[in-house]
């Protein structure tokens, strides 16, 4: 039976660079978002400011029931990667995660925030992933639902240990050639790449973590307080 590997993300954080990362794994297949038509047709506004979304609804299937049914249904590689963005899960039926390898990939806020507001300005806590991950980890406990955290920083800092930590945690062999790949884009990637990937694009590996020296913006100071304290219990558990 083919594994079936689920990121749950925040926006603006490294999991586009995780999934260049498990597409350099020969007995994986990486898919991009596939849930992000589905959430621009529930969220009431997101359609409003998301980059290229009349393209992704267009283009992308809109009922994420059934979008996740069809990937389950995949099994002619050894694992299934799906990058997925956590705010996308809005009004989704969770039971298929138990059918998957689940993974929260967070990132501290004061680093995040003001990333994620020079696209999307001024957002919201539900924009950003860290409440709704808190809500996911709640629901994997309640379930008995086995899960992996992930900090960025922690990767970045060291993505061969923190790789193989993965590795470990959700039984599949580690390889080095995760930790590198060609610059450019990829086959895979969305069509919103244009607006958020020119970093991973012009990279051929890890970028190595830099603490931001940018003052914290003010107007964002209310949405740090609230984050902080989900992000602080996802940090506790993370490898």
């Amino acid at each position: 039976m083919p594994k079936h590997i689920c990121l749950w993300s925040g926006p603006r954080n490294i999991s586009t660079t995780l999934m260049y990362s498990f597409a350099q794994r020969k007995d994986t297949k990486v898919f991009d978002e596939p849930l992000y038509a589905h959430y621009l047709s529930k969220h009431p506004k997101a359609k409003q400011y998301h980059p290229e979304a009349e393209a992704i609804l267009n283009t992308i299937e809109h009922d994420g029931n059934k979008v996740m049914k069809m990937l389950l249904h995949h099994s002619e590689k050894p694992i299934y990667f799906y990058k997925q963005m956590i705010h996308h899960l809005l009004d989704l039926d969770r039971k298929f995660m138990t059918k998957t390898i689940n993974i929260i990939l967070t990132r501290n806020p004061k680093e995040m925030l003001p990333s994620f507001d020079k696209v999307i300005s001024n957002p919201h806590i539900d924009d950003v992933g860290y409440k709704l991950h808190v809500n996911l980890l709640n629901y994997f406990k309640n379930n008995t639902i086995e899960y992996v955290i992930l900090d960025s920083k922690r990767v970045l800092l060291n993505p061969e240990e923190v790789l193989k930590k993965l590795c470990d945690a959700v039984d599949i062999p580690f390889y080095k050639t995760m930790l590198h790949w060609d610059k450019g884009a990829r086959s895979e990637d969305g069509i919103w790449a244009k607006h958020w990937y020119s970093n991973i694009h012009n990279s051929t590996g890890f970028i190595p973590y830099k603490p931001k020296t940018e003052p914290f913006p003010n107007h964002l100071k209310p949405l740090l307080k609230e984050c902080q304290p989900y992000y602080e219990q996802l940090l506790e558990e993370a490898l």
